[in-house]
């Protein structure tokens, strides 16, 4: 009996060591980020930036794997379903984990169970934009006009239950206003130039070209400051106090995921985040660095699906 015990504490003891042995020596091969939109979009640009840095630090090559496809919820259920070794990573719009859950009637997966929250990479605002000939001039102008002809602006979005739609909702709400809501399955830009459609809140990497060539009008920004190419533009948080929404990307693994690995990885991105030349090719993108410890990371998807579940629920928005 007492030799049988031996073997199975020296059998476990030898597992614990091959476990840990397994752990020290990650990345020991290439590791692969599922981006959840297609290749030349944003999401991939921030990805491949990161990718390249984190491969430099890491020693491995970093793979991009494109999977586009319902907002990202292919991609990460891909990466829900990988093995938690720390060779599948995803990239995704916080979107993903702070609307997806609220507006589809049921996903493949469970984000908050089947994932975890490794290292933010980029934020940006979005801006409220109004068509450049005969629409509003300012923000003022535009809540006048909402409030005395209800019903009469329209404003467009990217698709139901996308940012560009909940924010102009939550300010509707806010300030009692009504507009017309027009979902696109593509961008609006183009009607927004041409006229067809009045408002669209539009992120301000897109948007701030549109701004600065006259092809469309700069009426509030999104973000908790004014941003710094637009001093002259409010936010929307000096219309409506607290009323403040960021667009931004991160890193989840699979809940499986050791620890370790996870902190580490966080740890590069981190650190990528702050690295002079990624920051200053993140920023000439009208992007912002944005590099976030585990918990704060958690927090910011706590505070952004608390703000759009609330709107969700209250519309009645499904896409599904």
């Amino acid at each position: 009996m007492r030799s049988r015990i031996h073997w199975w504490i020296g059998l476990c003891i030898s597992l614990a060591c091959g476990l840990a042995s397994a752990q020290e020596a990650w990345p020991s091969k290439p590791i692969r980020i599922v981006v959840g939109f297609a290749a030349g979009t944003p999401p991939d640009i921030f990805a491949r930036l990161y990718g390249d840095y984190a491969s430099k630090k890491l020693g491995q090559p970093v793979i991009i794997d494109n999977k586009p496809g319902a907002a990202g919820n292919l991609a990460t259920d891909t990466v829900a379903k990988a093995s938690g070794d720390g060779y599948t990573l995803l990239y995704n719009l916080s979107t993903a984990f702070t609307i997806n859950p609220y507006i589809y009637s049921k996903l493949p997966y469970d984000p908050a169970k089947d994932l975890t929250p490794v290292a933010t990479t980029m934020r940006q605002g979005l801006v409220l934009i109004a068509k450049p000939e005969g629409g509003a001039k300012t923000i003022q102008e535009l809540l006048a006009t909402a409030k005395a002809k209800p019903g009469t602006l329209s404003h467009a979005s990217y698709g139901a239950g996308s940012p560009s739609h909940l924010i102009v909702e939550w300010f509707k709400d806010e300030t009692g206003t009504q507009m017309v809501h027009v979902p696109y399955r593509a961008s609006p830009i183009a009607d927004i130039v041409g006229g067809q459609v009045d408002t669209l809140m539009e992120p301000i990497a897109t948007g701030f070209p549109l701004i600065s060539s006259g092809k469309a009008v700069a009426l509030a920004y999104s973000g908790p400051t004014r941003f710094a190419a637009l001093p002259n533009v409010p936010t929307l948080a000096e219309v409506v106090p607290g009323l403040s929404m960021m667009s931004w990307h991160g890193i989840w693994a699979p809940s499986a995921t050791p620890a370790a690995i996870v902190n580490r990885i966080n740890a590069v991105f981190v650190e990528a985040s702050r690295d002079p030349e990624l920051s200053r090719r993140i920023r000439e993108l009208n992007s912002e660095p944005l590099g976030l410890s585990r918990a704060e990371m958690a927090e910011a998807i706590q505070r952004d699906a608390g703000i759009y579940s609330r709107i969700v629920k209250a519309k009645n928005i499904r896409v599904d």
